[in-house]
């Protein structure tokens, strides 16, 4: 047996690694750390709803505190119907509380997202579809909750 420590052999069973002779074998880790610009796109439109929501609830006075906002991908029947009847697509819907329930206001995504051209106008209209269905949920012009309301052209 050989005292040269850069010939010792290799314990029974163990594997050697494979190396990667060309430089085609992974470049860096499995795994990215979570950063701003790798949101997904349902992550940022989520952050652009609350983004929406922070800046409308001090104009509210306190009286959104106790409104769950959601976002969903499509409404969902009962609000397709009614929109049917209205001839429109629905961006946004706001219930109010029924029994022990909370007042709800709903964004949805896929709506919004088709509507608009890009992330800035993305964000433009999920500002205003969260303002008019607080305001229709507080009973109040969409105006008085945010200054800045432009519905747009009719």
């Amino acid at each position: 047996m050989s005292t040269n420590p850069l010939e010792r052999p290799r314990p029974s069973g163990a594997r050697r690694v494979a190396r990667d002779r060309r430089g085609r074998g992974r470049r860096g880790p499995l795994a990215w750390p979570p950063v701003p610009e790798m949101l997904s796109r349902e992550d940022r439109f989520d952050q652009l709803v609350l983004d929406a929501v922070e800046r409308v609830a001090p104009r509210a006075s306190g009286r959104l505190d106790d409104v769950e906002v959601a976002v969903e991908l499509v409404p969902g029947g009962d609000v397709l119907v009614s929109a049917e009847q209205q001839g429109t697509i629905p961006l946004g819907h706001a219930r109010a509380a029924q029994g022990r329930g909370r007042s709800r206001i709903v964004v949805y995504r896929r709506p919004v997202e088709s509507r608009a051209q890009g992330t800035a106008e993305l964000g433009a209209l999920i500002d205003m579809v969260v303002v008019e269905q607080a305001a229709a949920l507080l009973m109040m012009a969409p105006e008085d909750l945010d200054p800045d309301y432009d519905p747009g052209p009719a």
